[in-house]
């Protein structure tokens, strides 16, 4: 009797669990498409006041432009367009951090209730760092993926640039070579100039010298990560500085380094 009374509270747990989880992901689901609308619009309106330009400048800048701005609800509509795309997409990472944490620790009291399995984690607090574990997990791998692909695509360019200088070299009055193939006629062009761009414009975001060895770029990727990390810097363009430091310190990876250096 007592068997069967711990397997129907299991699986009434086990059922609950999985509304919880869908009710979650809905309210994931609809936070994250209102973010992606909320700066479609933005973007669209900064796009409409660049086509606008000078005209529309003086208009703000007049009477009424002055008026229009004072007003408390136009106030409040570009805090919104500004500040809910931030607060949404850390709500949003909030929201998956509890529905993992809570979701994995009510499924296995559920399934110790109905087939008397252990725990996987001894604290409920420990399901949510082994959620953070799995995050920095993913992230890291996604970040090699990026690298991988990176290489896979810079390497290709050069291989291409290599193998038209070998076979046909023709000289043009703009910008060094230009190479021409079988009947398509695709051109190719020198990619070391752009790679050489690419590559010091990192350097110099992440304040390094171009001849800086992995140890020295990983050290200022990590002053500077701290320092644009959203959860400690609260200005307006610290998530887009942190995203560029972050692609910087992938680009300037153990390839592209002895690649530079090969260059120069």
């Amino acid at each position: 009797m007592m068997n069967r009374m711990k397997v129907l509270l299991g699986k009434i747990l086990s059922s609950i669990t999985e509304v919880i989880s869908i009710v979650l992901d809905i309210l994931i689901g609809i936070i994250n498409f209102t973010v992606t609308l909320v700066n479609t619009i933005a973007r669209g309106f900064i796009a409409l006041i660049g086509m606008g330009g000078c005209l529309l400048l003086f208009m703000l800048a007049g009477p009424f432009g002055i008026l229009m701005l004072l007003n408390p609800y136009v106030i409040l509509t570009i805090l919104f367009f500004v500040v809910f795309p931030l607060l949404g997409t850390k709500f949003v990472s909030y929201l998956k951090y509890i529905k993992y944490m809570l979701t994995e620790y009510l499924f296995d009291r559920a399934n110790y209730l109905m087939y008397g399995t252990n725990s996987k984690y001894a604290s409920f607090s420990e399901y949510g760092y082994r959620y953070k574990k799995a995050e920095e997990a993913r992230k890291r791998k996604e970040q090699q993926q990026r690298q991988e692909q990176q290489r896979k695509e810079w390497e290709e360019r050069f291989k291409q640039w290599q193998e038209y200088q070998n076979s046909q070299r023709t000289y043009d009055n703009y910008r060094g070579y230009r190479q021409y193939t079988g009947s398509n006629q695709q051109a190719y062009s020198n990619p070391t100039t752009e790679f050489k761009k690419k590559y010091e414009e990192s350097c110099d975001l992440l304040n390094v010298s171009y001849s800086a060895d992995k140890y020295q770029i990983k050290l200022a990727y990590r002053k500077k990560a701290k320092e644009y990390h959203p959860d400690i810097n609260k200005s307006a363009n610290a998530t887009e500085m942190f995203q560029k430091v972050n692609n910087a310190y992938e680009f300037l990876n153990d390839d592209n380094i002895r690649r530079y250096k090969n260059i120069n």
